[in-house]
């Protein structure tokens, strides 16, 4: 079946995907840091007091989301669509309304659970369970909405908040995920897919269909948690940083709004690039070559100052986000089977989480103490490049317990 018969034949579920990830900004990093300098000024943060802030909500979603992503295996997607849609929208509310530091790090730890946390991983735990063979198209096409979301939302929230204000912005916010998402997820979400006959549905179920605690006692998780956790720690930290980078280097206030665009159009692409390899050869075997291009995006980063090494950063970022979206939306199917899919995604979810606090907590008190952002990003790609022959290492194991339980 070409992509385009795919596409029409599967266009409801598949927009259930990419609605759930687009509307998930809201709670990323990129978005939330957009706001970063008038929260900064309007609650009297540093960078690392603001780093530390946003890390440790963002260690508190991520202790919760084991706990609460098990709902995606219990409850109807329409239910869990009831929870978490509000409470993102409530969470937009309370940072537009927040008066001091405490209600902020709600605002942050109810952004961070219910917007990067639940929606995502509500989004692909659905598209691993509805397609079989073609779960490689249908992960790239739920990942493009989290690139949709990095190319259209950053300059349109600097266009309104420049109009209207900062905190009035988030009422928009709010506002959109309640009059715009709710009602049409809920409507797609009336008819369930089950997969058919034509997706050879044996391919998902032979072989062993892992439970949690049997995946959290696998040695192999744990070492492709090594890799997997580079692009949230290393993203979210340039886009938390994101003007401080621009200020250090003499560079425009908006350079990376301005490239955000750039990033999406090669996630967009490459998301598309990755589905099709991995429809073809599969998520396992594609694993060890996700880092590489981040690996060149941190060394552009720390050893160029001219302002298009912004836009050359951003493109390789998107290269290995385009890759690793699509990569690890089937690689815990591929890999665990589809029956808890939701508990197994819940933990992987939760780890990537936990980076995504530990990147700007950890790059903050750095630059407080001296430590430049330019060298902590080439430790970064030193980190990534180590992990490359370590991947290799862990796909040939999988391939060959794959091979033995055939």
């Amino acid at each position: 079946m070409g992509f385009l018969d795919f596409f029409r034949a599967n266009a409801r579920w598949l927009a259930v995907g990419f609605l759930l990830t687009f509307f998930s900004s809201f709670g990323q990093t990129f978005f939330i840091a957009l706001s970063g300098a008038d929260i900064r000024a309007a609650f009297a943060l540093s960078n690392g007091g603001f780093g530390a802030l946003y890390m440790a909500a963002t260690l508190t979603s991520a202790a919760t989301l084991p706990f609460f992503g098990r709902i995606v295996d219990t409850m109807s997607p329409r239910r869990v669509l009831a929870i978490v849609l509000p409470a993102l929208a409530a969470a937009c509310v309370l940072m537009a309304i927040a008066p001091g530091v405490a209600v902020l790090f709600i605002t942050l730890v109810a952004l961070r659970l219910f917007g990067q946390g639940m929606m995502t991983h509500v989004a692909f735990t659905l598209t691993g369970r509805w397609f079989v063979a073609n779960r490689g198209r249908a992960v790239s096409v739920t990942s493009v909405g989290n690139q949709a979301g990095e190319a259209l939302l950053p300059v349109s929230f600097v266009v309104v908040s420049g109009l209207i204000g900062w905190r009035e912005s988030w009422i928009v916010a709010a506002a959109i995920l309640i009059v715009v998402a709710f009602p049409v997820l809920w409507a797609l979400l009336k008819v369930q897919r089950t997969p058919q006959s034509a997706d050879v549905a044996a391919k998902s179920i032979e072989g062993r269909q892992w439970r949690r605690a049997e995946v959290m006692r696998d040695p192999l998780f744990w070492i492709v948690l090594f890799g997997v956790l580079a692009p949230p720690f290393i993203g979210t930290s340039v886009f938390f940083h994101q003007t401080w980078i621009a200020e250090i280097r003499g560079w425009p206030r908006g350079i990376f709004a301005a490239a955000f665009p750039v990033m999406s159009a090669m996630t967009f692409a490459f998301t598309f690039v990755s589905g099709t390899l991995i429809d073809r050869f599969s998520a396992v075997r594609l694993l060890p070559f996700f880092l590489l291009p981040l690996a060149l995006a941190c060394f552009i980063l720390a050893g160029f100052s001219h302002p298009v090494t912004a836009f050359a950063a951003m493109a390789m970022f998107g290269l290995t986000y385009g890759f690793s979206s699509t990569l690890f939306g089937a690689l815990w199917p591929e890999v665990y089977g589809t029956a808890h899919l939701g508990a197994v995604r819940a933990v992987s979810m939760s780890a990537m989480v936990f980076a995504t606090a530990l990147g700007p907590g950890v790059t903050g008190v750095l630059i407080d103490l001296g430590v430049g952002f330019p060298s902590q990003l080439l430790a970064m790609g030193v980190y990534c490049l180590f992990a490359v022959p370590v991947l290799v290492v862990v796909s040939r194991r999988f391939d060959d317990r794959r091979s033995g339980q055939r």
